[in-house]
């Protein structure tokens, strides 16, 4: 099966082709200190590109695997309607992948694996599976560093904790117990090529209901009329 997958959960904005033979193409824009996320106009090069870089032509592709969460809202909502769009066109059917699970099939085989997504707002985006992804451990939530580091406590064993939350929260999630690998390790990476591997195992979404998983509320909302 050969597969698409995009990532815009954080502000990166990461693509992937996985052929049929089991090689994987990424490719990603991470932006720069103090710059903003460019999903909105990197997204669609990026995927062409990878799709040229593993000799694929779109009439080629199975299906279109996109992460769908939690994550910036703005990112998410282009991440989403970019899938939308390239299924309507192309007739490629799509599948949903959570993107902590995702970061979290990217860490080292070993302890259990915690996925933490910086929230802004003095949160973090977090889930945890047991070794092998084979059980979660922790549903995707929005939560308190402080909350955080009180249920890593209470785990055990004690989990490898990855993302640039895991980075941000560091001194906490280490003082109560877990191992969190290095700022510059791969693991705190979310990888599109780990979008499209679980997305080529998980069952198609029909395309209007593609919804993303925001965990809380945006930053901004409506105020009623």
């Amino acid at each position: 099966m050969n597969v698409l997958g995009f990532d815009t959960a954080t502000p990166a904005t990461a693509a992937a082709v996985l052929r049929a033979d089991g090689e994987s193409f990424e490719l990603r824009d991470d932006p720069a200190a103090g710059e903003r996320p460019a999903h909105g106009s990197r997204l669609l090069t990026l995927a062409e590109q990878v799709l040229a870089d593993a000799g694929l032509a779109w009439r080629d592709l199975d299906r279109i695997a996109v992460g769908v969460g939690p994550g910036g809202f703005t990112g998410l909502r282009i991440g989403l309607a970019t899938a939308r769009a390239l299924s309507r066109g192309t007739g490629l059917e799509l599948v949903a992948v959570g993107s902590l699970k995702a970061l979290a099939l990217g860490a080292p085989a070993g302890p259990p694996v915690l996925a933490v997504l910086d929230a802004r707002r003095g949160e973090a985006f977090a889930a945890a599976w047991s070794p092998g992804l084979a059980r979660e451990l922790l549903a995707p939530a929005a939560l308190a560093p402080d909350a955080l580091a009180e249920w890593v406590a209470a785990l055990s064993p004690a989990p490898l904790a990855v993302g640039d939350g895991a980075i941000r929260f560091r001194e906490q999630l280490e003082a109560a117990g877990a191992a969190v690998a290095p700022d510059g390790d791969r693991a705190h990476r979310l990888l599109a090529a780990s979008v499209c591997r679980l997305g080529a195992t998980g069952t198609p979404t029909p395309r209007d209901a593609l919804l993303p998983h925001y965990a809380r509320e945006p930053d901004a909302i409506p105020r009623p009329r």
